[in-house]
């Protein structure tokens, strides 16, 4: 009898959240560098966004390996596209779709890649995708425990004439409140911005600032 691989299903390097909003001139999309093996912060200056192609940023928590192997996924598919030289360029919206089936065919042959994407692009196009495939559009996105913690506050702070400039600070925002709360998040941050016209600017590595730890002096108070 042929087994079933498990280890597929136990993430040892592992990041968390990814947070993505929709703004009028484009998509955010922001996270931190940290790569935890277990509960231990080991890798703390990595990163999880990634730009396979002009207009387009993919970020994803998760398996770090299974994550690299996604990246290497969508590099080979712009290549194999620019390689045929025949003007036809794959949207934002087609790539969310292809990454979708891949990972639901990985979770249909009970080997997944363990991870949730977002998928920002030209056009002001937002996805997210979970581990088994289920692949959605919005104009806030979340993954892992940013998903109950910071999508809330994403969607009550939202509005139709949100500025990029003022969805980095209501990512950074959410970012604290996870570095708060989340113990497998870090203060060093980056932040990918996608323009309508599909300029992508992807920040290097900084801290968060303003960070206040009175509550947890209260909390100790009672």
């Amino acid at each position: 009898m042929i087994e079933t691989p498990t280890h597929t299903t136990e993430p040892i390097v592992t990041g968390s959240s990814v947070l993505g909003v929709q703004c009028v001139d484009g998509v955010v999309l922001a996270c931190d560098t940290l790569a935890s093996y277990g509960s231990l912060a080991r890798f703390q200056r990595i990163t999880r966004l990634h730009q396979p192609a002009p207009g387009v940023v993919i970020a994803g928590g998760g398996e770090y390996s299974d994550l690299q192997q996604l990246f290497r996924i969508t590099d080979n598919i712009f290549r194999q596209e620019f390689c045929q030289e025949d003007g036809y360029e794959l949207s934002p919206r087609a790539l969310h779709s292809y990454l979708a089936r891949v990972l639901y065919g990985r979770r249909s042959r009970m080997d997944p890649l363990y991870n949730s994407l977002a998928v920002a692009g030209k056009g002001r196009f937002l996805g997210c995708i979970d581990l088994y495939g289920t692949a959605f559009e919005s104009e806030a996105v979340a993954t892992g425990i940013g998903a109950l913690l910071a999508l809330p506050l994403i969607r009550k702070q939202w509005h139709a004439a949100l500025a990029m400039d003022e969805g980095v600070r209501l990512l950074e925002e959410c970012l604290r409140v996870l570095y708060y709360r989340d113990c497998r998040a870090l203060r060093s941050v980056q932040v990918a911005k996608v323009s309508d016209s599909g300029e992508v600017l992807i920040s290097e590595p900084y801290e968060l600032s303003n960070l206040q730890w009175k509550v947890a002096q209260a909390a100790e108070e009672v």
